[in-house]
Parts: structure tokens; sequence; C-alpha cells
């Protein structure tokens, strides 16, 4: 399998002599990478809520109260969601606020599933691209991501995160069982 590229991880008080370090974390990361099952993309779209509203002029429908959107393998939870669609009547994007939100879906067979929540959750349908706000984590394969914003590409398997305020990136790895490695040091 071939890397197209790393995840970016920003940090505003990360050193340069810290930075040492960071290949070692990227290599880490390597078990995060996957592809989201293509077959997600083919299934139905079920939208639960305890109260919906739609625009056929705007082509946007709001859900308020323990709102759920499944496709697939792929789950959103919120408080509020807001679903953009095309004129096809599939979802664009859609927006979901909560405390927190939540989203997971099985990445590969392998990869297992993949779980984030947040405050916010922005989903572009189109780019594959998950967008965690305020107290974002997310977790694949036993590592996770936290900080105040993580981006994350389904299609890809991708991550960014970024730290906000006094807050810092916070990357957690499981250990290597099987192997004989040193850790970072």
């Amino acid at each position: 399998m071939k890397l197209k590229f790393l995840p970016t991880l920003r940090a505003s008080s990360l050193c340069l002599h810290k930075l040492r370090a960071l290949p070692m974390v990227m290599l880490l990361a390597l078990p995060l990478y996957s592809h989201a099952l293509p077959s997600d993309s083919n299934q139905q779209i079920k939208l639960l809520a305890d109260k919906a509203t739609y625009s056929e002029r705007t082509g946007v429908t709001s859900y308020a109260g323990n709102v759920i959107i499944t496709q697939g393998t792929f789950k959103m939870t919120a408080d509020n969601i807001t679903v953009n669609l095309s004129q096809q009547r599939s979802i664009n994007s859609a927006v979901a606020t909560g405390r927190p939100a939540t989203m997971q879906q099985v990445v590969t067979q392998e990869k297992g599933l993949a779980k984030g929540q947040a405050n916010k959750i922005d989903y572009n349908a189109v780019s594959g691209i998950i967008t965690l706000t305020g107290n974002a984590k997310l977790v694949q394969n036993g590592a996770s991501f936290a900080g105040n914003v993580i981006r994350y590409s389904l299609k890809a398997g991708d991550v960014e995160a970024t730290a906000g305020g006094n807050q810092r990136v916070e990357l957690v790895f499981p250990p290597n069982n099987g192997t004989n490695q040193s850790g970072v040091r």
C-alpha cells in the first residue's frame, strides 16, 4: 500500500527540539491510515429525530432531539443536525451539534471502527471529510487524537489535529504487542 501523504499535526507551542521525535510519532500513526468501506456510499440513508423541518426552496432539512443519521456502517448522533441536500436529494453536507455530537464508521474490516466526538461535527459528503470542532476526539484501532479541531478523511483515513487556546494536541498510541521495539526517546 502506497501512502500519499502523512497527517499534519499542528501545535503552536511545539518546540524545534521536539520535532526530532515527530517521524517516530508519524510512523506510530500508520495504523490509522485506511479507507472507508466503499459499500457505505451505496447504502440508503436513514434519519431519525424528534422533530424535522424541510425547506423545498433551499434543500435544507433541520432535525432536532436525539438525532441519528445512518448510512451503511456510518452513524452520526447529535442534539441537532442540519442537512443540505443536492437537487437530486442526496446529502451534500451535514452539521451536527451536541454535548457531544458523535460519529462512527467501520473503516475496513482489518482496521475496525473509527469513533469521533466533538461539540460540533461538519460532514462533507462530497469530499468525505469530517471536521470535529470543540473538545474533539478521534479513536481508531486503540490509538486516539484529541485537540480543538480534528479533520478526518473517511476516504483516505488521514488525520489533522489542531490545538486551540491553551490546549495542545494529544496523541495516544497503544503498545505494539508482538514486536520488541523501543519507545520514542
